[in-house]
């Protein structure tokens, strides 16, 4: 699908505000409410628009440390990624599992109350998954949200 100015001006301001209507979207971008509309429904429908999701704040929550894990795995022939991954996504304090090319095969994002629950999910959970081999952790210090190409 070929993305036009309107259309990516669309999914900026959604990326902005995925909660405003499609009239105050449109009076934004000098478009009826139904021809919004349309545009919206047709960056669903060819997949551009994949979804939509809810951010929560994970230290209104009480999840005061992110951390990121980069996972070797150890026994690559012994256990599938398939089971490494659906092992990992039973857990609920990683946040994301991504497969990666480089130094580490997962790089994990992990969300816990304090270092020290974050030391119990470590090596209770994530250690004991099949095939971990090495496993080196970054903590999260601060992070901003910036635009992408959109």
């Amino acid at each position: 699908m070929k993305l036009d100015d309107l259309d990516r001006a669309i999914l900026g301001a959604l990326l902005a505000n995925a909660d405003q209507s499609t009239a105050q979207l449109g009076k934004k971008l000098g478009l009826s409410q139904p021809a919004t509309w349309r545009r919206i429904r047709r960056l669903q429908d060819e997949g551009v628009i994949a979804g939509r999701r809810l951010l929560l704040d994970p230290q209104k929550l009480g999840l005061g440390v992110t951390v990121f894990l980069g996972v070797k795995l150890a026994t690559k022939g012994r256990v599938s990624l398939e089971d490494f991954e659906r092992a990992v996504g039973a857990i609920p304090e990683v946040q994301r599992v991504e497969h990666v090319l480089g130094l580490y095969d997962y790089r994990l994002r992990v969300i816990a109350r304090d270092l020290a629950d974050f030391e119990r999910v470590l090596r209770r959970r994530i250690m004991t998954l099949p095939g971990v081999g090495d496993v080196e952790a970054n903590v999260l210090l601060s992070e901003e949200r910036r635009p992408g190409p959109i």
